[in-house]
């Protein structure tokens, strides 16, 4: 399932000692798996094939399993992040109260789908189950924060915001 590795130089990036720490830490046994592969999500914000071969070089774990495990649980990324990030709730209350018709919304007008980034990198959208904010359904998480009692025309107002933020931000 992994690609021909990609000629990395792990010794240039600090990080990648970091992660070896972990493993170390561990004992290299195979259930230091997921630490490690929270450590390399929180360094460098997602886990890609060069961090998933680099971690199955060194514990033993076959590729496939690191794989399985980092496709299994939505915490981890195998992309980068957008600069801004919208998790909608797919709970059953908020999606009775309009959630999916928020995210066909999105789809739409902006032609991104869960677990998609816009082409430009400057937004994410993501699906989680549940928020834990049944009370204020539709909800989603905006960049790290609770936001609810969504509508359609509130995300689109967050989006072009992000957007035209952005657009901003390069021309100054």
């Amino acid at each position: 399932m992994l690609e021909a590795a990609a000629t990395i130089d792990y010794a240039e990036d600090k990080r990648w000692k970091q992660v070896e720490a972990t493993m170390r830490r561990n004992g290299y046994q195979p259930d230091a798996l997921i630490e490690t592969l929270h450590t390399v999500q929180g360094l460098f914000g997602y886990i890609d094939e060069n961090a998933l071969r680099f971690i199955t070089s060194k514990l033993p774990v076959s590729p496939s399993k690191a794989l399985g495990v980092v496709t299994f649980y939505h915490y981890f990324q195998m992309k980068p992040a957008g600069k801004h990030t919208f998790s909608m709730c797919t709970g059953t209350a908020c999606h009775i109260k309009g959630g999916e018709a928020i995210l066909e919304d999105i789809q739409e007008h902006y032609t991104l789908f869960p677990g998609e980034t816009t082409p430009d990198g400057k937004i994410s959208l993501l699906t989680v189950r549940c928020i834990g904010a049944c009370g204020l359904a539709p909800a989603a998480v905006l960049d790290g924060e609770v936001v609810g009692n969504l509508t359609v025309e509130r995300v689109r107002d967050y989006f072009d915001q992000w957007m035209d933020e952005e657009d901003d931000e390069e021309t100054e």
